[in-house]
C-alpha cells in the first residue's frame, strides 16, 4: 500500500464519529449537530503554537455563542512537538491559552494509524496539489452545521484570517 493511497471512507458526516477526550472517554460527535466546527491538529512545542492557540481562543470566544465550536486534536507526528500525554496537552492549552474548547486524545493524522476522523477529513478535502496528507501541525478543517467539510486550511493560514468563512458558515453577514 502506497503512502499516499487513501482508504475508502463510508461516513458522510463528522457527526457519525466517536472520538476520545483527553482522559480517554468516548465523545459522540453527533453532539455537535447544528454547529459550525473547526477541527485542528495541535501541538504544544511548534513554532506555530503561540500564534495559533492565541488566535483559536480569540476566534472561539468571538463566535462560540453563535453556534461555533473548535475541536482540537493533539498530534505528535511532526518532529515530536506534542510529546506529553493527552491530559498534559489539554492542561497546556487550557492554562496557557485559556482554551475553553475541547482538547481530545492525541491522535495520528497520517500513516497507517490515522484516526478515522482524520481519514474522513482528508478524503473530504485534499490539500496542496491534491495530496491528502497533513503537512504539519495546525492544519484546519472548517465543517458546516450538517457535518460536511467546507474547506481545508494549511498551517500558515491563521485562525483570524478565516473569520469570513466562519461567519458565512454560521449564516452571518
Amino acid at each position: 500500500m502506497g503512502a499516499f493511497q487513501s482508504q475508502p471512507v463510508s461516513q458522510k458526516s463528522v457527526h457519525e464519529f466517536t472520538v476520545k477526550d483527553a482522559r480517554g472517554n468516548d465523545v459522540d460527535l453527533s453532539i455537535y449537530k447544528g454547529k459550525v466546527l473547526l477541527l485542528v491538529n495541535v501541538a504544544s512545542q511548534c513554532g506555530f503554537t503561540d500564534s495559533n492557540y492565541t488566535q483559536l481562543t480569540e476566534v472561539y470566544n468571538r463566535y462560540k455563542d453563535n453556534g461555533f465550536e473548535i475541536l482540537a486534536f493533539p498530534c505528535n507526528q511532526f518532529l515530536q512537538q506534542e510529546p506529553g500525554t493527552s491530559e498534559k496537552a489539554q492542561e497546556f492549552a487550557c492554562t496557557k491559552y485559556k482554551a475553553e474548547y475541547p482538547i481530545f486524545q492525541k491522535i495520528c493524522v497520517n500513516g497507517s494509524d490515522t484516526a478515522p476522523i482524520y481519514k474522513f477529513l482528508k478524503a473530504s478535502k485534499t490539500g496542496f496539489l491534491g495530496s491528502s496528507s497533513i503537512k504539519w501541525n495546525f492544519t484546519k478543517f472548517l465543517v458546516d452545521k450538517d457535518g460536511h467539510v467546507i474547506k481545508r486550511y494549511g498551517t500558515t493560514t491563521t485562525p483570524l484570517s478565516i473569520q469570513a468563512d466562519i461567519k458565512k458558515a454560521l449564516g452571518e453577514k
